[in-house]
């Protein structure tokens, strides 16, 4: 009798080791089954550095038409699965995106006549143009997508002559950073002296007018007008001084300049002057659409327009809702005066436009020309608020974005004999373990059946 008992034990305990196998064997094939049909990420680096921003996403959503992205790399597999990583999150995305390898040593020729001069270089094509590039960031490979996706160069020329911020210097009071991240956006910069050249070229996109400190000449403000009356895009910083010679392109537009400064309490807290007005209100326009990025407006003055001409304004920038218009001089301290001074917000930056000859034309005047220079345009979202605009008036409203940010943390380098301790341990070793664990545990347990 005991022993048809122990016999019927063992046969269910047998019985239940093997459904316990079956069902072992099941379970990693289901999740095998699942880890390649679904998948799923997490980012946990710092400041996401591995997951594409949403500008850059939203950028190549815009995107229609392949892009061919050709490596011009050895055959090392660690440096082409470099250039696959770093490209997967923009197929995802784009599934258009087309990755190809050359070897260089193989295609000597190739890569010559490719202009590659690195190990890993990549040629990115778009539409009928192509550009090289070595370094793999996401603002340096996003930036190239945008210059591609222009279809051509846009020339932006700034006004010189009359001791205006340079679009290409490096003092203070220049527009030289502003002007080298056009570049990188595909916009062709230069100085434009209209003492010199009969007119205002007719391939320039944006014409730049940044605070002269003299007078121009009547001819050179006719030309300026002319090129207006044919439909050229306007961007006018105008700053805490008189308007030199330029009233008549004010008054195309109707714009009345008050006085006064542009006072801002709220400056205290990021430890600025009262005259760093805080943006943080934008009107509704494309330039500002999603834009949710403070900016800062030092020095600034109130600019409005005269409701009865024809183009529609759109005030773009608001600040100092706590503020006011100082129209006393600027000292150490400053006070609302009430009926004297013009309480808050203030519009410091409008976008015009108007249809001329069937075709829309655009200006953006902004009551400061600091907000653009070397010295503040750093700050906050300076930046990414001047490349919007430039962007609003050359007409590629699709490219308006925030533009991506640097990351902050850095890669972890592991050595070949770090990774190898890593694979075998946990794909070799630790499953081994488990195996002999759960061996070792049924042999006792049958031993004592």
């Amino acid at each position: 009798m005991a022993t048809n008992i122990d016999r019927k034990f063992r046969l269910r305990l047998s019985a239940q080791n093997w459904l316990f196998v079956v069902l072992l064997v099941a379970l990693a094939g289901l999740a095998s089954y699942a880890a390649r049909e679904y998948k799923k990420e997490w980012d946990v680096s710092l400041n996401a550095r591995n997951t594409l921003s949403q500008p850059t996403v939203d950028m190549l959503s815009q995107l229609t038409g392949q892009v061919m992205v050709t490596s011009y790399a050895t055959g090392q597999e660690d440096l082409r699965k470099v250039v696959r990583d770093f490209l997967a999150p923009y197929q995802r995305i784009k599934p258009d995106l087309v990755l190809s390898f050359i070897d260089p040593r193989e295609q000597p020729k190739l890569a010559q006549s490719a202009g590659v001069q690195v190990n890993g270089e990549m040629v990115v094509e778009f539409g009928k143009r192509s550009e090289n590039i070595s370094t793999l960031t996401e603002q340096a490979f996003a930036n190239l997508l945008m210059r591609l996706a222009r279809g051509s160069d846009r020339n932006v020329m700034s006004l010189d002559g009359h001791g205006e911020r340079v679009i290409d210097g490096g003092a203070n009071h220049d527009l030289g950073q502003f002007g080298r991240q056009l570049e990188n956006k595909g916009f062709a910069t230069g100085p434009l002296n209209l003492s010199l050249a009969q007119a205002v070229p007719e391939n320039v996109k944006i014409l730049i007018i940044a605070g002269p400190k003299v007078d121009l000449l009547p001819p050179e403000v006719k030309k300026i007008k002319d090129w207006i009356d044919k439909g050229g895009s306007l961007l006018w910083l105008i700053d805490q001084e008189p308007l030199r010679g330029l009233q008549p392109i004010a008054d195309i537009f109707g714009l009345v300049l008050n006085p006064g400064t542009v006072v801002d309490p709220s400056a205290q807290l990021i430890n600025a002057a009262p005259t760093m007005a805080v943006a943080t209100g934008y009107g509704q326009h494309p330039i500002a659409k999603n834009f949710t990025l403070n900016t800062i407006m030092p020095f600034a003055r109130s600019i409005a327009v005269d409701d009865s001409r024809d183009w529609r304004d759109t005030p773009l920038i608001e600040v100092a809702p706590r503020g006011w218009l100082e129209m006393s001089p600027i000292g150490d301290s400053v006070t609302f005066d009430k009926g004297r001074d013009t309480p808050g917000p203030i519009t410091v930056g409008l976008a015009l436009e108007r249809t001329l000859n069937d075709k829309p034309q655009r200006v953006v005047i902004i009551g400061t020309g600091h907000f653009l220079a070397n010295q503040y345009v750093g700050l906050v979202g300076n930046m990414d608020l001047g490349i919007n605009i430039a962007n609003w008036l050359a007409g590629d409203d699709n490219l308006i974005t925030v533009q991506p940010r640097a990351t902050l943390d850095s890669s972890l380098n592991l050595s070949r004999t770090s990774m190898m301790v890593i694979i075998y341990g946990f794909l070799v070793l630790l499953p081994l373990g488990f195996l002999a664990t759960g061996a070792t545990i049924w042999w006792r347990r049958r031993r004592k059946a």
